[in-house]
């Protein structure tokens, strides 16, 4: 399911804490009508039943640009699944300059530290691509004091800038599907038994390697 913060007529908060809450029972959730994303988090939710660790709906929110140590700070304006906290989450109250409703409620937590991918269902008009990051979630350096909001620090495989420049080129967005239970390979082998184009971004990615890999897959989806 989807909610907008424009378009919630005769509710008198934002419905965080709700969409939480739902994610934490195993519901997909995208945020501003991305279905895209949110069919993403059901998947992942699906995929890692039974399992320990968490997934969730995901947004690039800002990035730590210190040279040698470029992050990625994923989080949103209230909806992340606490499936996927270090520690056991606080209900908040805080402000909200968008919406035009009352201060909402929402679970504030940071994320577990470990190995996890960001994954995006991409449109590609006839077809669809997945395309997937591994990460490095981190234990932050310093609290966020002033950030309200659920959040995880990563490293993006295989660093920033990098990462970020094929993410661009595969056509990624800044909505994903998180997960610290799901990897690379269920995802790989899901697109293979849906004969969806699976492109992966990780260690051993190069710019140069990831154009060829890109022209040699569109070249293959294209004609399949």
């Amino acid at each position: 399911f989807s909610t907008n913060f424009q378009d919630l007529y005769g509710m008198e908060q934002l419905p965080g804490l709700a969409v939480q809450n739902l994610m934490a029972k195993g519901y997909g959730f995208g945020g501003e009508g991305d279905w895209k994303t949110a069919g993403m988090v059901r998947l992942l939710k699906v995929m890692g039943e039974g399992l320990k660790g968490g997934s969730t709906f995901m947004e690039d929110y800002t990035y730590h640009l210190e040279e040698g140590n470029m992050l990625n700070l994923g989080a949103h304006m209230l909806e992340i699944c606490p499936s996927i906290a270090r520690d056991k989450p606080t209900l908040e109250v805080h402000p909200l300059s968008i919406g035009e409703r009352e201060d909402p409620a929402r679970l504030v937590f940071t994320g577990r530290s470990g190995k996890a991918i960001v994954t995006a269902l991409v449109d590609m008009g006839r077809r669809f691509r997945l395309v997937l990051n591994e990460v490095e979630s981190i234990d932050p350096p310093k609290s966020f004091e002033k950030l309200p909001v659920a959040r995880v620090l990563w490293k993006p495989q295989p660093d920033l800038v990098t990462s970020s420049e094929a993410w661009i080129l595969a056509g990624g967005g800044h909505h994903t599907a998180y997960s610290d239970v799901v990897t690379a390979d269920y995802i790989r082998h899901f697109a293979e038994m849906l004969q969806i184009e699976f492109i992966e971004i990780n260690s051993e990615t190069t710019i140069p390697r990831f154009h060829n890999e890109l022209r040699y897959s569109e070249g293959y989806w294209n004609n399949h």
